[in-house]
């Protein structure tokens, strides 16, 4: 099982779900729908959407048990100062990615989201290369990443934390994989 991630910097905070987030369950509740119901989050992603809090709750309730039984370890990326979460890391497990995908070999997958009010702020430029090297740290030697073609950003971010473009995914996406 993955050990916790917990990365910070003068204005984010990075960490998973915490004893302490169980007093401000709602208000985490609310911070992920506003992140999986913002249209720009969404453009690149629109099978990530949540119609309403019931669901961001029920997102929210799983990922705490997918965490715990190492299914996949969702991330949460806090501005400090607001004490809200504004973008999320999820790193999902090859056995799960099996259930979805047909592929020759399985490494963890990596999905990252942040609002649309903190995009074009350089976050996941600063914050996937610490999070991915602490990965590697703990000996996942491989990981890969699906993003759509025309999304030019997580591309970008991908390719500064030195994944490598693999091969085509499907019709609208490519891999990207790091190897340690």
């Amino acid at each position: 099982m993955l050990s916790a991630i917990n990365l910070e910097n003068e204005k984010l905070l990075i960490h998973p779900f915490r004893p302490e987030d169980l007093r401000r369950f709602e208000v985490l509740t609310k911070d992920i729908f506003d992140i999986l119901s913002d249209e720009q989050t969404l453009k690149f992603i629109p099978g990530k959407r949540l119609k309403s809090l019931g669901e961001a709750e029920l997102f929210l309730q799983t990922s705490i048990v997918n965490y715990h039984s190492g299914r996949n370890y969702l991330h949460f990326i806090t501005h400090k100062e607001l004490n809200k979460v504004i973008g999320m890391i999820d790193l999902i497990s090859p056995e799960v990615a099996k259930e979805h995908y047909k592929m020759d070999h399985y490494p963890f997958f990596l999905e990252f989201y942040l609002g649309s009010y903190a995009s074009g702020c350089n976050i996941m430029t600063q914050i996937l290369p610490q999070f991915v090297d602490n990965l590697v740290l703990q000996g996942i030697a491989k990981i890969g990443a699906v993003v759509r073609r025309e999304n030019i950003a997580a591309r970008i971010v991908l390719e500064k934390t030195n994944f490598k473009y693999k091969a085509s995914f499907d019709p609208v996406q490519d891999l990207y994989e790091k190897t340690s």
